[in-house]
């Protein structure tokens, strides 16, 4: 179990330096494409990063819980961890480091990623200590199926038909708009919405059904792993023809697709960690251990780095990604990208630290 749960801290640390990487380029304007979301319809790496961080949470339910018994002091500690998993979210939207420290409470967005990981995470515990794994299949296949169905088929009050595009008749960009108004992070959609949830919540499922099989007394357990992900990236790229793969949307079809190729990163890794014994990247390991943790000082840091004026029309990040990584004959978007790496590699310093000090935040 302890070298599984090893297999799931990798991934799980290399997944947070990959989400640090994307979210703190040196220049926004500067970036390679790689490191961007999809305009709208389509996949690149960077779309990968928040689907795989879900998956692994549904692995970590599996072994968290597996031998549980249904109490209140279990629902309750679930309860409060995905409460406080909101409420980290909530302050990163509404702090702000400059008077008067808040943003305005008509516009602060509401939605954010920390926000979807509690409530994705609530929900799936609750199912997983509730459910046999079979109903949870049958519950993935129904939020995806359903999820398909009520944005491609079900007509606006006026009889408009929906569209997959961004666009006013986009139910779930609707839905976003009516319920949240200005709390969004775009003025038509968030990437983080009320109607997407629901299919992150399937991603989160299958993280819970990859951890039964990682569990699971059999051999051949990494041609498995293989066989699942290779099978759930093909009906997800087949499903992409009538349904396009989209992670604004957290469409079905994406759903499969990070699914299935988050299944195989990991029998990847846990054929090299677990079954061959060599061990690697040991340094993504620690950040993993306390991938909250990290996540949320990097957003904190970002947030006040790029907030703080230094000198004349500049900010702390602006100032050091100037000084420390702008040389003449240096391509922009290079200097931009050894800006991020630095700021990857100090927080996978703090991941060691804290893990030699033996310091594992539970949030």
């Amino acid at each position: 179990m302890a070298q599984r749960i090893e297999s799931v801290d990798l991934l799980r640390g290399i997944t947070i330096a990959a989400m640090i990487l994307v979210n703190t380029p040196g220049d926004w304007g500067s970036v390679y494409a790689p490191l961007l979301h999809a305009d709208w319809h389509g996949l690149t790496p960077t779309d990968l990063i928040f689907p795989f961080f879900l998956f692994i949470v549904g692995i970590s339910i599996y072994y968290a819980y597996k031998n549980k018994t249904k109490s209140n002091a279990v629902y309750k500690k679930i309860a409060i961890r995905s409460l406080k998993l909101i409420a980290l979210g909530l302050f990163l939207n509404a702090f702000t480091p400059v008077p008067p420290f808040v943003e305005s409470l008509e516009t602060v967005r509401l939605p954010g990623v920390l926000q979807r990981i509690g409530i994705v995470f609530f929900v799936t515990a609750w199912l997983y200590l509730n459910l046999h794994w079979r109903y949870l299949v049958v519950v993935v296949i129904f939020i995806l199926i359903a999820y398909w169905l009520f944005l491609g088929f079900v007509p606006f009050s006026d009889g408009t038909m929906p569209t997959f595009d961004r666009a006013p008749n986009n139910w779930s960009n609707f839905i976003d708009l009516q319920i949240l108004g200005k709390h969004m992070w775009q003025p038509d959609y968030d990437p983080e919405g009320i109607m997407g949830t629901f299919p992150a919540i399937a991603t989160c499922i299958l993280g819970v059904l990859i951890g039964k099989l990682l569990d699971m007394d059999t051999v051949n357990k990494t041609i498995k792993l293989l066989a699942v992900g290779f099978s759930f990236t093909v009906l997800g790229y087949l499903w992409h023809q009538i349904y396009p793969i989209n992670k604004a949307l957290w469409s079905s079809s994406f759903v499969l697709v990070t699914a299935g190729i988050g299944t195989v990163i990991l029998g990847v890794i846990y054929y090299i960690v677990d079954v061959k014994q060599k061990h690697f990247g040991a340094i993504f390991k620690y950040a993993g251990m306390n991938a909250i943790t990290v996540y949320f000082l990097s957003s904190l840091i970002s947030k006040i780095f790029y907030t703080i004026p230094v000198g004349s029309g500049n900010s702390i990040h602006g100032w050091l990604y100037q000084t420390c990584f702008v040389f003449n004959g240096l391509a922009s978007k290079l200097s931009s990208l050894l800006y991020a790496l630095s700021v990857v590699l100090c927080y996978l310093i703090l991941g060691y630290y804290l893990y030699r000090k033996r310091i594992f935040i539970k949030v």
